[in-house]
């Protein structure tokens, strides 16, 4: 496997992603691969890995900027990284559209090729990229935020995948149901993967927390990236 970081830019933010990939005389699919709250760290890029292991480009994306990175169980300092771009999806929209066109221009990509999937805060930020119109054929959101901003929606090309905790107390039923009908109005090829007994961030294995709804499940993991995986090799047939 190859892997290496590049540099991209947002205007004049600087940018910092991480590609993989398994050497090849041809072109790939892309994944984008957004990361949690905290920003593009060993889980991202270990995603990105998973990605490249299936015979896809795994590209972790960078929503904050070059080295600039939050802690893990640092609430504060991570929402502080978040907030600015859950409060302002068209801020969000340009940055995460932004990680689209430096991966398509990787030259192991086939460009007509994309998806994009997201953790947490990651797959708030890959379903906003379906929600700008982005041309990309699916999206998948694992233990994701579904509720939409204030931006208008554009056409969505995406299909979508939706890996949710039943339990996760960040987006309860009500959201979920919200997000359906979002989804059904514009008329989307939406799926819904509801695991019972799991709260949020359920496929990171540092995930303790039951206070603040935050653990791993590894059965719900496993269940999760089996979904994921067919839903890559359906949507890049």
């Amino acid at each position: 496997m190859i892997n290496n970081t590049i540099e991209y830019n947002d205007g004049d933010t600087v940018l910092e992603g991480y590609v993989a990939y398994e050497e090849a005389d041809t072109q790939k699919p892309l994944v984008l691969v957004s990361h949690d709250w905290s920003g593009r760290q060993a889980l991202a890029n270990e995603a990105a890995e998973r990605i490249a292991a299936l015979g896809y480009v795994g590209f972790a994306l960078d929503m904050y900027g070059k080295g600039v990175l939050g802690e893990a169980g640092n609430v504060e300092l991570n929402s502080s990284l978040m907030n600015p771009f859950a409060s302002d999806r068209a801020l969000l929209r340009q940055r995460i559209r932004a990680a689209l066109v430096a991966g398509r221009n990787i030259p192991q990509v086939d460009a007509t090729r994309v998806a994009a999937m997201g953790y947490c805060f990651g797959g708030m930020c890959v379903l906003e990229l379906a929600r700008s119109g982005a041309d990309v054929l699916g999206v998948i959101s694992i233990h994701g935020i579904f509720s939409p901003g204030e931006v208008p929606n554009e056409e969505i090309k995406a299909r979508v995948l939706c890996l949710h905790g039943h339990d996760d107390p960040m987006v309860p039923p009500e959201q979920v149901l919200e997000f359906e009908k979002e989804m059904s109005a514009a008329g989307v090829d939406w799926q819904m993967h509801a695991y019972g007994g799991t709260m949020h961030a359920f496929t990171n294995p540092g995930a303790n927390n039951p206070d603040f709804g935050t653990v791993y499940n590894s059965v719900a993991a496993a269940r999760a990236y089996q979904s994921l995986e067919n839903f890559l090799a359906e949507i890049f047939a």
